[in-house]
């Protein structure tokens, strides 16, 4: 069996800029992909804290160091530039190898630049 888990996660990004007429995507600066480990095309689910709005679209690259968060295309219809979004990934893993696997959590500041990390150990209730 498979199941679907949590691969990574940007936390409460803020929006830079939204560009209508653009082929799609999300602009996401290259220290931030690293560290969550999305590579560019990769298919991303976006949640927008600002407006309930949910969407899905692909990674591109933003300069690194630029704190740079796009959203390109009909998902800017979605976000306006200072919306806080939570940017996540997902995975396809066996039953098993999910029991042993932790997703990269990063965390950011009001100018996108990562105050920490973390790989999914969440405290046990």
């Amino acid at each position: 069996m498979k199941l679907t888990m949590l691969k990574s996660k940007i936390h409460r990004v803020t929006v830079t800029h939204a560009e209508l007429d653009y082929e799609g995507s999300c602009a996401i600066d290259l220290n931030l992909m690293d560290k969550a480990n999305i590579l560019p095309f990769e298919q991303l689910h976006i949640y927008n804290v600002n407006n309930g709005e949910r969407f899905t679209t692909y990674a591109i690259t933003a300069p690194r160091g630029s704190g740079t968060i796009g959203v390109n295309g009909a998902a800017a219809h979605k976000a306006s530039p200072g919306d806080l979004l939570i940017i996540c990934t997902y995975a396809e893993l066996e039953a098993k190898e999910a029991e042993h696997f932790n997703p990269a959590l990063v965390y950011v500041n009001g100018d996108n630049a990562i105050t920490h990390t973390s790989h999914g150990h969440l405290a046990a209730v």
